[in-house]
């Protein structure tokens, strides 16, 4: 994995997890504004609005970059729109990124042959 792409991997796995706890709140809040005189859906939609955008641009990039399939595209994007989705997406990056560090070192030290 060259660093590009890296990079594009971890902005996406450093706004998932912001973007899953913005759509729980806005989901707090939606419950609020219907039950009580609390209204901070204006404002919690705004933000998770704007963090959803970020993911699906960074989303866009990595897939772009990783090269991968459509099926594994398509698993982060349906990840972005469930309400927790986004802390099982940053899991599965890092696991993703872990496994690429070690390939990358496996090979430079010629443990396997790639």
């Amino acid at each position: 994995m060259d660093l590009k792409t890296a990079t594009a991997i971890r902005r996406l796995r450093l706004v998932s997890a912001p973007e899953a706890i913005s759509f729980l709140l806005l989901l707090v809040c939606s419950v609020l504004k219907r039950t009580t005189e609390f209204n901070a859906v204006p404002v919690m939609g705004a933000v998770h609005g704007g963090l959803f955008v970020l993911y699906v641009i960074f989303w866009a990039d990595a897939w772009n970059r990783a090269k991968w399939s459509l099926k594994t595209a398509a698993l982060y994007f349906v990840l972005s729109v469930l309400p927790a989705g986004g802390f099982f997406a940053e899991r599965m990056l890092r696991r993703e990124t872990e496994d690429a560090v070690i390939a990358s070192r496996a090979r430079k030290e010629g443990v396997v042959g790639a």
